[in-house]
């Protein structure tokens, strides 16, 4: 069998955003190998040899809309992988680079995308329990333009607070909610997502500074080992382990796969999931990640 041909990406125009390092990097390698035309867009330098680079502060609409305009007018997947990690002080600017940034970019896209296309994005294992915000994320989602969410964000802080998890529940509830929406359904348009569990990336340090509340990155991995890691032995991912899986969603490979929020984490949520279930009642992320760590 062809490989190449199974994929479907063969000469086909992708976009992907984070490519210079990462589960993006990873990514873009396997798209180029596979033969697809990539368009990469990322602040930090793109080393890969794709067909045209592109360099952005994707927290920012007006430089959003300069890689926007000068992207092909066709394009037959989009990979939104961006991110950063949260630190006090930056929960607006993690909202659009997380959640907003990537939500505005696939619908100003979205016209350009082929019929029978696909979108796909990169979330987080953090946005586990998303469905206890979805009614909050859906008001965001319907909001119909930038400055009218960033109106939103300054008039809700408290949902903000906890700025990384929002983001990121934000970005599993608007693949829920969109996957039969009329853009993406009468189109027949793949909306997906992959939920990376503890991954070691060129933002690893970030995170784990972040994670701590001290900011001490030691004090941050260790308390991160404990969460995703400790209850079963584990080990942390690396980039490909959530790049190739990536484009695998994105491809013809998964053609009838639309509205899923995947779960690569070797199935530590799942197990979460199970303690709640069998506990019979509804459980915040923090709440059933601290009960495994016992």
């Amino acid at each position: 069998m062809d490989l190449k041909k199974l994929f479907g990406l063969e000469g086909k125009t992708v976009v992907i955003t984070g490519a210079a390092s990462g589960m993006a990097y990873s990514a873009t390698k396997l798209l180029l190998e596979l033969g697809a035309i990539v368009h990469a867009i990322d602040i930090n330098k793109i080393a890969l040899p794709v067909e045209h680079a592109y360099y952005a502060d994707l927290g920012n609409k007006e430089e959003i809309d300069m890689v926007i305009k000068d992207l092909p007018e066709k394009i037959d997947a989009l990979f939104l992988c961006h991110g950063i990690a949260a630190f006090p002080g930056n929960e607006l600017k993690v909202q659009k680079v997380n959640f907003y940034g990537q939500k505005y970019m696939a619908e100003e896209l979205l016209p350009r995308i082929s019929d029978k296309g696909s979108v796909t994005f990169i979330s987080s294992v953090g946005g586990f329990g998303f469905e206890q915000v979805y009614s909050d994320a859906v008001e965001l989602i319907q909001i119909p333009t930038w400055d009218e969410a960033m109106k939103w964000y300054e008039t809700h802080p408290d949902k903000i607070q906890n700025s990384y998890v929002f983001a990121k529940q934000c970005l599993l509830s608007y693949v829920t909610y969109k996957c039969m929406d009329p853009s993406y359904i009468n189109r027949k348009i793949r909306i997906n997502a992959i939920n990376p569990g503890d991954t070691i990336t060129g933002l690893t340090d970030d995170f784990n500074k972040s994670t701590s509340p001290t900011g001490n990155k030691e004090e941050g991995a260790a308390m991160i080992e404990n969460i995703f890691l400790k209850s079963w032995n584990g080990y942390a991912a690396k980039p490909e382990d959530m790049g190739y899986p990536l484009v695998v969603l994105g491809s013809n490979i998964c053609s009838y796969v639309s509205g899923q929020c995947i779960y690569i984490d070797y199935g530590l949520t799942s197990s979460w999931k199970s303690q709640a279930l069998l506990n019979g009642n509804k459980k915040t992320i923090e709440e059933i990640s601290s009960d495994s760590q016992k």
